[in-house]
């Protein structure tokens, strides 16, 4: 996989867990910006280079830059975002959503990678749920003797 992709699957809808990614950020700021999801179904617009020192004038005195940090890092490192970023097509854009310039080829490919990698990872995780034994119940000495008695009983019947 050296080769960004060549079709585009066009607009990576948001999900819901999206929003509330988009919407953390937005409540750190003193004004919502445009190039978050408002609502499931949006596009999910990549960040032009720098867009996180544009958003850090747009802080609310009360909240702090190490917060924002970590709300964007989560918005920014999902898998969608990765997914929207390495489409052929995909273009980056500014605070308002307005598309600034296409991403680079190699962008396209980091993000590709990512994508893949966090895809794969969330399959292992899948898998090892589904075949993780439900252990048995931990029964205590007491339970265990009054189980032995109550098979005797019934056995006895």
């Amino acid at each position: 996989m050296e080769k960004p992709w060549k079709i585009s699957r066009g607009p990576i809808a948001a999900t819901e867990l999206d929003v509330e990614k988009a919407n953390a950020i937005n409540t750190l700021l003193i004004r919502p910006v445009g190039v978050l999801p408002a609502k499931a179904g949006d596009p999910i617009l990549p960040f032009a280079v720098g867009l996180f020192n544009e958003l850090r004038p747009l802080l609310k005195p009360d909240a702090g830059v190490t917060t924002l940090r970590r709300a964007t890092a989560a918005y920014v490192h999902c898998r969608r975002y990765y997914f929207a970023s390495a489409q052929p097509d995909s273009m980056r854009h500014g605070l308002d959503g307005d598309p600034i310039e296409p991403l680079s080829a190699e962008d396209r490919l980091v993000a590709q990678k990512r994508f893949l990698s966090l895809k794969q990872n969330a399959g292992k995780a899948e898998a090892a749920e589904e075949a993780a034994p439900v252990p048995p119940p931990v029964l205590t000495k007491s339970e265990q003797n009054r189980a032995a008695l109550l098979g005797k009983r019934n056995a006895a019947r």
